[in-house]
């Protein structure tokens, strides 16, 4: 391992109560199979605003929220073969697992059963340190969880990919939806909307769920056939049986229940928001031999199948960029749903302020 450590800015939540400030830390030298990325780009996610806020009550500060990394390589270890000085990366939600479990021999790294390294909020697997994340200039990560970013993908474009994008893609093909499928996406946020266009590319039929009509244009214009109004009790009676899956990327405590009757026999209610509790509800609702299941994000394989899938058919999220020192208002805003649809940090902004 090299000695060199390399001074990084970035910016941190120092508390739950306190906005996010500069932050300097010095991330570690390289280890033989270690990258160094120049980060370019870095998404928001909402799991980077519960984490700041310690709304899940498992944080530890400082953290360095992001988790939706695009770069170019700085450098790299001795036995790095794959990725080289110049070349266009990414990083996602993590950037280690044991590598020798069942699940991760079967590329689920995600479901490691040693448990995998989160890119930030995370416990480094060799030295114990934490991991911090991508609201900084720089990171170094190992070169298995390092992927190339083809140049067919608009690098700011391609950085909620690595994780709105595959948290909704994995569903979609572990639930094998193809052409002919029907497919209802509940929620039209950062997921909800990534989902809406890749079941779209996929060739499904889908339709939205949401309890506002305001939606409907942007729904149409993501790919959605039909918007259906979940408050209108006779609509949603009339849709009963109706679809194969249900994608519910809403991301507060929701009736699940209320959702079930649309499925069809073997259909599937996939959850991907995180919810901290989930509302009771009467087991009739499964009888009819539907599903209640959840997602995380994918695996290594799995994700660079997402990436290719989106190059070759041109599926991106509709970003907002903003700048570092901007990102406690972009909080604020996530909070309120006050974005279309995903937040992406340009990096530039923090290293021009050095």
């Amino acid at each position: 391992m090299s000695t060199i450590e390399y001074p990084t800015r970035a910016y941190a939540a120092l508390a739950a109560d306190k906005p996010l400030e500069f932050f300097n830390f010095n991330r570690r030298g390289l280890r033989p199979d270690d990258v160094l990325i120049d980060i370019s780009y870095c998404g928001i996610c909402h799991s980077d605003l519960h984490t700041a806020r310690n709304d899940w009550g498992r944080s530890t500060y400082p953290v360095v929220p992001g988790h939706e990394i695009t770069g170019t390589v700085a450098a790299v270890g001795d036995k790095v073969a794959k990725h080289k000085v110049g070349d266009r990366v990414a990083v996602g939600c993590m950037v280690d697992s044991c590598k020798t479990c069942a699940d991760c021999e079967d590329d689920l790294e995600q479901y490691c059963l040693q448990g995998m390294t989160g890119t930030y909020g995370g416990t480094d697997w060799q030295d114990g340190s934490p991991t911090r994340g991508g609201y900084a200039d720089k990171i170094v990560v190992r070169d298995e969880f390092v992927l190339r970013v083809p140049d067919a993908l608009d690098m700011a474009a391609a950085a909620p990919l690595l994780c709105a994008g595959i948290t909704t893609y994995s569903p979609l093909r572990t639930w094998k939806v193809g052409r002919g499928s029907k497919v209802a996406v509940a929620g039209l946020g950062g997921l909800g909307h990534m989902g809406v266009k890749l079941a779209v590319a996929m060739g499904a039929e889908v339709t939205v769920l949401t309890r506002s009509p305001g939606k409907a244009e942007d729904a149409a214009r993501l790919g959605a056939a039909h918007v259906l109004i979940t408050t209108d009790r006779d609509a949603m009676k009339a849709a009963g049986n109706s679809f194969d899956m249900i994608l519910d990327t809403i991301p507060v405590r929701h009736q699940v229940a209320h959702y079930l009757p649309l499925l069809k026999v073997d259909g599937s209610h996939v959850m991907v928001g995180m919810i901290e509790i989930m509302p009771e509800m009467h087991s009739g609702h499964l009888l009819r031999r539907r599903n209640l299941s959840g997602s995380g994000i994918g695996g290594i394989a799995e994700t660079l199948e997402m990436r290719d899938f989106c190059a070759e058919h041109g599926v991106k999220p509709d970003i907002e960029m903003v700048s570092m020192q901007d990102v406690n208002t972009a909080y604020d805003r996530l909070e309120k749903a006050d974005v279309r649809y995903r937040f992406v940090i340009d990096m530039q902004s923090l290293k021009d302020a050095a």
